[in-house]
């Protein structure tokens, strides 16, 4: 279903003296038919504002567009009839698919063909065995401490109450303007025990050159400040949670020094409520490898 928000000027009076004004401000809307009262109290419970007056809004205007999570705003609302609702965060891996320039694509074969399997079983009965040969950073993947550190655990390392069903917030910089996602991006979200999914629009690059042409990024102080707050893995749909430019890789060496899980080159977070949904992406237990492909999914409802 279509979301939307209301973009508007506003003008604020407080009963005890003074007042605030506002120029194109956004706020979550629950449809596209709310009127300007309701806008009006979304756009208070939003800052949080105290012994508010009159509230008058101009240039009012609906335009559909994914939630970011306004606070007092929409929940997210479940299906109708009841059942799970679940979304795809993961890249599909295909043969010879590009992941990044300069990591090799990976080759899909058979080891047993049908054909070939026919002369092991009984009559009617065939199987097939593939094979795949790829780097570990291949689609959709998660970092484990010993990717960046030679003392740190591999993927085996990472209970499944690390990976699976955990709660999730989106935060959305798909339109922010910078590249770089700071302290500032992230202060108004409670992160504590959460996935972090840091939603940039990047994946609508990906598998092309320009995926890596100017990517957002997690920097130094907003890794620092998702450890001191608590979050207990950090995804992102992009082609790197770093500033590919910076060789110390700080988001790397701080979120993995802390325990904390990586998930690089997520998909479809546009289709993931700001909050409510949870979120998994678990790895095979494959021991002494630091990255792998994984199966990265929302439930929504």
């Amino acid at each position: 279903m279509p979301s939307y928000r209301a973009r508007f000027d506003a003008t604020v009076t407080f009963t005890n003296g003074g007042g605030l004004q506002a120029d194109g401000f956004l706020v979550d809307v629950p449809s596209a038919d709310v009127t300007s009262a309701e806008v009006g109290e979304l756009f208070l419970d939003s800052l949080g504002l105290l012994m508010a007056g009159e509230v008058r809004l101009d240039n009012l205007e609906i335009v559909e567009a994914a939630h970011k999570g306004t606070r007092g705003g929409p929940s997210a609302e479940g299906r109708s009839d009841g059942k799970p609702s679940y979304v795809e965060l993961s890249h599909v891996i295909r043969d010879g698919m590009l992941t990044l320039p300069g990591l090799p694509g990976p080759e899909l074969g058979k080891q047993l063909t049908r054909e070939a399997s026919r002369e092991i079983y009984a009559p009617g009965t065939t199987f097939e065995i593939g094979l795949i040969t790829m780097v570990t950073n291949t689609g959709t993947y998660m970092d484990s401490p010993y990717h960046r550190y030679a003392d740190g655990h591999d993927l085996t390392g990472f209970s499944l109450e690390r990976t699976a069903d955990l709660p999730a917030v989106v935060v959305r910089l798909e339109d922010s303007g910078r590249l770089g996602i700071d302290t500032a991006a992230l202060a108004t979200y409670d992160v504590r025990g959460k996935a972090v999914l840091l939603h940039t629009g990047d994946d609508a690059r990906f598998g092309t050159p320009e995926y890596v042409e100017n990517p957002h990024f997690l920097t130094r102080d907003g890794a620092e400040w998702l450890i001191a707050n608590g979050a207990v893995l950090v995804g992102i749909d992009a082609a790197n949670i770093d500033d590919m430019t910076d060789g110390t890789r700080p988001a790397h060496s701080l979120l993995l020094g802390a325990d904390i899980a990586i998930v690089e080159h997520l998909t479809n977070l546009a289709e993931v409520p700001p909050t409510g949904a949870t979120f998994t992406a678990t790895a095979p237990r494959v021991a002494g490898l630091g990255t792998f492909p994984v199966r990265a999914y929302a439930r929504t409802s």
